[in-house]
């Protein structure tokens, strides 16, 4: 039997005890029963899902170098035009104890719908990037990574630091922005994002979940972004994605955590001339 744990439950250090003594169970005969239920929760069972290689496409190490801090890519094979775009990529790790990492919500304000993260990954399984279209239409792109032990690994070896930085955040312009073209960007949140699996390593005890559960990006007054999240993430969530600048002005980033913390910072932008 597998159980879905949600924030809720997180939120209990006993109950937090109880998942992880679960984790120790092998889960990879079950991939497609928890794919199965997961896909039921999320999207219902009879909701055609389609091959991605046309419309998304993944990367993702076969093995992980650090379980706890997973690269993951997502690649857009197609351009966000306001009559098809994509306006939601879902990522699911499917082994995780909170499989659901998190939907990215975007719109053709991005020109470009790749997103780039780090997450946590418990055992070996697929990973899954299930874009949804304007249209309501569903696509998937999966890979099999290789990794152990992510959601329990130790926490940022430097708890009372990692408070006192809670909520800061940078943001980052990639390559020549220039106003009606999509550009990168990458956006730092500093927060120690704990998942509710993790001990203190000076005092052993259990680190109630707390991680960031909303961030949401604009650039002036247009909506580019909005991620909501769960502790696959890693800590210190870092998204790089695509936004389409119609002239100066400035992002900002609005991130609520599960204590309803809120951060939020606005960086004014740098256009190039167009050529």
């Amino acid at each position: 039997m597998r159980i879905l744990l949600t924030d809720t439950i997180l939120r209990q250090p006993l109950l937090a005890l109880a998942a992880l003594c679960l984790l120790a169970v092998p889960a990879a005969a079950e991939d497609s029963k928890a794919w199965d239920d997961i896909r039921a929760s999320l999207f219902g069972s009879d909701r055609a899902i389609h091959d991605g290689r046309d419309v998304i496409s993944m990367e993702a190490p076969d093995r992980a170098l650090d379980a706890a801090l997973v690269p993951i890519s997502v690649t857009a094979e197609i351009d966000q035009s306001k009559d098809r775009y994509i306006k939601a990529i879902t990522l699911v790790i499917d082994e995780n104890p909170a499989p659901v990492v998190g939907t990215f919500h975007l719109s053709p304000d991005n020109g470009i719908a790749d997103i780039s993260t780090r997450v946590r990954v418990n055992a070996y399984t697929s990973v899954r990037a299930i874009a949804e279209m304007n249209d309501g239409q569903l696509y998937m792109a999966e890979r099999f990574v290789k990794a152990s032990g992510g959601c329990a690994a130790p926490a940022t070896k430097d708890a009372e630091l990692a408070m006192q930085r809670l909520g800061q955040m940078r943001m980052k312009q990639i390559g020549t922005w220039r106003e009606g073209e999509p550009s990168e960007v990458q956006l730092m949140v500093s927060h120690p994002n704990y998942s509710g699996l993790q001990t203190d390593q000076v005092t052993q005890l259990w680190i109630p979940a707390h991680y960031v559960r909303t961030l949401d990006v604009t650039l002036g007054d247009r909506p580019v972004l909005r991620f909501e999240g769960d502790i696959s993430m890693s800590e210190n969530p870092t998204i790089r994605f695509f936004v389409e600048p119609e002239g100066e002005g400035a992002l900002t980033a609005r991130a609520v955590d599960t204590k309803d913390n809120v951060f939020e910072e606005s960086w004014p932008i740098r256009l190039e001339p167009s050529t």
